[in-house]
């Protein structure tokens, strides 16, 4: 099965050009999803290949590959009918909230095989289920906040680079407000949650949000102090 747009395969000169443009354009730009995606796939090959790995020696991360479902309308769209306090509901509250879509992600395009192709492409689609999941916000506090529980899952560099990017762009009291509250608990919370990479949440929709949460290790993101 081919995952996204046609796949562009570079040597190693091209990949170290795509993800230093992407890079700097994504630094310069961080609302630029598909420089992100870029950057996230010519340097994490070796992460997704680990992510991979983890999830063939899973029961449910293996169903997840023979089956490789997708994170888009027309397979998430009953998460809008699921009863108040569901995982499903709320996810369909984020987003019906901020006007987004399962399917704005961009496309895959640097990934040599089809599993490796798809793996790159669940956790780019499940990124949305895991604001929802942590209670992070969408502004630079809560993506940078985000990618910490990312990278602890997944090990994937451009994750590092992006907190990064974003702290530089902090204001002094937002860069406070990040390292005293939000890094000292995502940093936990990425740390003793279960492996992320391996549920199939489309078929969890229906069960009470704290229930998903207690079972997966998930704790919420803090509300932030009083200023």
């Amino acid at each position: 099965m081919m995952i996204g747009g046609a796949r562009v395969r570079l040597n190693v000169w091209q990949q170290a050009a795509v993800a230093m443009g992407s890079a700097i354009g994504a630094l310069m730009d961080p609302r630029r999803a598909d420089l992100i995606a870029a950057l996230g796939e010519t340097t994490g090959k070796p992460a997704f290949e680990r992510v991979l790995e983890r999830m063939k020696k899973s029961p449910e991360g293996h169903a997840r590959l023979l089956e490789r479902p997708r994170v888009i309308s027309a397979r998430v769209g009953h998460a809008w009918d699921m009863p108040a306090n569901t995982f499903g509901a709320t996810y369909a509250k984020f987003m019906g909230s901020r006007n987004f879509s399962p399917d704005d992600r961009p496309p895959v395009r640097f990934m040599e095989t089809d599993e490796l192709a798809y793996v790159a492409m669940r956790a780019r689609e499940v990124h949305d289920f895991w604001h929802t999941l942590f209670n992070l916000p969408t502004n630079l506090i809560g993506e940078s906040a985000l990618k910490i529980i990312e990278f602890e899952q997944m090990l994937l560099p451009m994750c590092l680079l992006s907190v990064i990017g974003g702290t530089a762009r902090f204001s002094e009291k937002q860069r406070a407000l990040f390292f005293q509250h939000y890094f000292p608990w995502a940093t936990r919370a990425g740390m003793r949650c279960t492996d992320l990479m391996c549920i199939y949440y489309e078929q969890h929709f229906h069960e009470d949000l704290d229930d998903v949460r207690r079972k997966w290790g998930i704790v919420p993101a803090p509300p932030p102090p009083p200023q």
